[in-house]
């Protein structure tokens, strides 16, 4: 089967668990996943499936990443977007088809540079990536329109709640204990933030600080 054909399959199976809008399943379908694998794992770019990247980390579920970003409720792509967890940076370079810029933060050195290569091999010109603390958030760039974190909090990082513009939307997994997290997506009104709880989930953990490099091999 071809990629064509694959990544249509993958679309169907999308819609199918509930992905309808246009917008985000067009993005998805602009977006070669296969830049973002690692190259033992090409012949498995348009699965839904989660695969393993390098640092112990993973390029997420197309259906989580499609899920998430249809949660953000993109309705103008004239917004800024802070993602949390840059990884192999499919999440940002999906992103990045429906919005004006996208600031994404990487903990790990290797993955941030490995994400700044694969989104200038497509094109990508106009996403921000930054070594850091990603629970600290980019507190130069806010506020933001919306903001996607791709690890899980054991709780929601005030630093995200205070970045976060008046009617903005933050989408979080939150949970200690991956097989009990929850997707939550929070509104911001005024001072109040309204939680909504939208499906289980299960990722690796945010945590603070810059990472200390181990030395990996999943492709092996």
């Amino acid at each position: 089967m071809s990629d064509e054909a694959r990544k249509i399959r993958l679309l169907m199976e999308l819609r199918r668990g509930g992905v309808t809008a246009t917008n985000v399943l067009s993005a998805v379908e602009r977006v070669p996943r296969d830049n973002f694998v690692l190259p033992s794992f090409a012949d498995q770019a348009y699965e839904n499936t989660a695969l393993p990247i390098h640092q112990g980390q993973t390029i997420s579920q197309p259906y989580v990443v499609a899920f998430m970003t249809q949660a953000l409720g993109l309705t103008s792509s004239n917004l800024k977007v802070l993602e949390i967890g840059t990884g192999s940076g499919y999440q940002a370079a999906v992103l990045s088809k429906l919005v004006r810029r996208v600031f994404t933060i990487e903990r790990y050195r290797s993955l941030y540079r490995e994400a700044e290569a694969a989104l200038k091999r497509i094109g990508v010109n106009n996403v921000v990536t930054k070594l850091g603390d990603g629970m600290l958030g980019w507190p130069e760039q806010a506020p933001f329109d919306r903001i996607i974190v791709t690890a899980a909090a054991e709780t929601v990082p005030d630093a995200l709640k205070a970045q976060l513009k008046d009617g903005g939307i933050l989408v979080i997994p939150v949970g200690r204990d991956p097989v009990s997290q929850s997707l939550l997506r929070i509104r911001r009104q005024g001072d109040q933030f309204i939680e909504e709880n939208l499906l289980p989930v299960r990722f690796v953990p945010l945590l603070p600080g810059i990472a200390r490099e181990a030395q990996d091999n999943p492709e092996g």
